[in-house]
């Protein structure tokens, strides 16, 4: 019987209050790479257990039940009374309603689902009633230490603040995930005892699968990394370097460049085209994807934009926009909200565009500002063009026909219409419409002739 015919549950402690991340925000949404820790492992679990996970939830919990939605259930603990009474919050909804139960900590987001498969294999081929996971490491990060018996059977684990100094020296640590025999956990929660501090440990009912003569499973996290537990914003931070290179590898190996992998920002759900070069100092936010063959950076911020194929981006910012292939643009380039550049679209340095549309093959100097506008194909916008299109009150559009030239210095006093193949002045401020193929110059602009047919 493989795992696929098992019924698992997986159950996410999440109601901690996290007092050591010093924030009004619950400890699980903290982010990584733009994702909350917690979502990691959602995400991890989702095609292992046979229903929507379980989250316990306690500080913050309607934050946390409003940030995750449908993606989980939730059981609430009012009293944060350790992690076995956690577990026991989930009793009534989870007895006698699979062969086991995943037990996960929310702040071990790095834990993958390769992880979470061996421990489950491990915890079915042995038939053990409970099998965790531990980490052999020189820092025990505040870790509980592996005590074995002299056959290697493991019979409990000690707190790292209750632990002698011989105790102290043993390098196997209690890392996360856990495994349970769904009858035996809901039977025996009740025997794990009230610590010295108040709390009743999930830990302690190692000791007692032990004494009871039952044997304890396990396997080793091998990839260090993984048992990174979040408890400050040190750990976060370290945490976060860790995930980045997790990610940029998967990239570079799906045929992606980066000149210096250490020094490129890629947020969870990015999605990067094969042959891109990344340069150094290139973040990419969440909701962002980019084709085939582009070159981004140096020192490029792109958040929730979608980029075609073929693009060249240099000292740039982009938020909400959109580029269609082959365009070119920077240095020093903004792409705010609604920015829409067409195919073969090139946008001068320290250009600005918002809420607008170039046509393909439209060209825009620098210096230049575009907003609320939409412009044709095959545009030229000269340097140093700003559509004047907000009179304090209301914002205002403007249009550009196909085949214009738009002058450098150009004031476009929006609303207005600049028809095919106009042409404005250098200097022109453009206070009304101006008809097909036809010349406007001066201040208010003025046409001085018509294009000869």
């Amino acid at each position: 019987m493989t795992i696929k015919d098992k019924k698992i549950d997986v159950l996410i402690l999440a109601a901690g209050m996290g007092t050591r991340m010093k924030s009004s925000k619950p400890k699980v949404l903290h982010e990584l790479l733009g994702k909350p820790m917690v979502e990691y492992i959602l995400d991890a679990v989702k095609d292992l257990c046979s229903e929507t996970p379980v989250v316990v939830v306690g500080s913050g919990a309607e934050e946390v039940k409003t940030k995750l939605g449908d993606k989980a259930r939730y059981v609430l603990q009012d009293l944060q009374l350790g992690t076995a009474h956690a577990v026991s919050c989930a009793k009534e909804m989870l007895k006698g309603k699979s062969d086991a139960v995943i037990v996960a900590n929310s702040d071990f987001p790095l834990i993958t689902t390769e992880t979470y498969t061996a421990l489950l294999e491990e915890h079915f081929r042995t038939g053990s009633k409970l099998t965790v996971s531990t980490v052999i490491a020189d820092n025990p990060r505040g870790f509980g230490r592996v005590l074995r018996d002299n056959t290697g059977r493991i019979m409990r684990i000690v707190e790292d603040k209750e632990a002698n100094t011989e105790q102290k020296l043993i390098r196997e640590l209690n890392s996360n995930p856990y495994c349970f025999d769904t009858e035996w956990l809901w039977n025996s929660l009740d025997k794990v005892e009230k610590s010295a501090v108040g709390e009743y440990y999930l830990t302690d009912l190692i000791k007692i699968a032990y004494d009871e003569g039952l044997s304890v499973g396990s396997i080793e996290v091998e990839d260090r990394d993984e048992s990174i537990g979040i408890n400050t914003r040190v750990h976060l931070a370290e945490a976060s370097v860790a995930l980045q290179k997790r990610i940029n590898t998967k990239w570079m190996l799906e045929g992606v460049t980066m000149i210096d992998p250490e020094k490129v920002y890629i947020e969870d759900s990015v999605t990067i085209g094969r042959d891109t070069v990344l340069y150094p100092e290139v973040y990419l936010r969440s909701g962002t994807t980019i084709g085939e063959g582009c070159e981004i950076g140096p020192s490029v911020l792109i958040k929730n934009t979608q980029i075609g194929n073929r693009c060249r981006i240099l000292f740039a910012m982009l938020e909400s926009a959109r580029l269609e292939n082959d365009v070119d643009m920077g240095p020093f380039g903004h792409l705010r909200k609604g920015a829409h550049l067409d195919e073969h679209v090139h946008m001068g340095n320290f250009g600005e565009v918002k809420n607008s549309h170039l046509g393909p093959g439209t060209k825009m100097g620098h210096f230049s500002y575009l907003g609320d506008a939409e412009i044709g194909p095959n545009v030229n916008i000269g340097a140093g063009t700003v559509t004047c299109n907000f009179d304090g009150e209301n914002k205002f559009k403007t249009e550009i026909g196909e085949g214009a030239f738009i002058g450098s210095d150009t004031m476009l006093v929006a609303p207005v219409k600049i028809g095919k193949g106009a042409k404005t002045g250098a200097g022109a401020v453009v206070t009304h419409d101006v008809p097909d193929e036809t010349i406007v110059v001066g201040v208010p602009a003025k046409p001085i002739k018509k294009k000869q047919e």
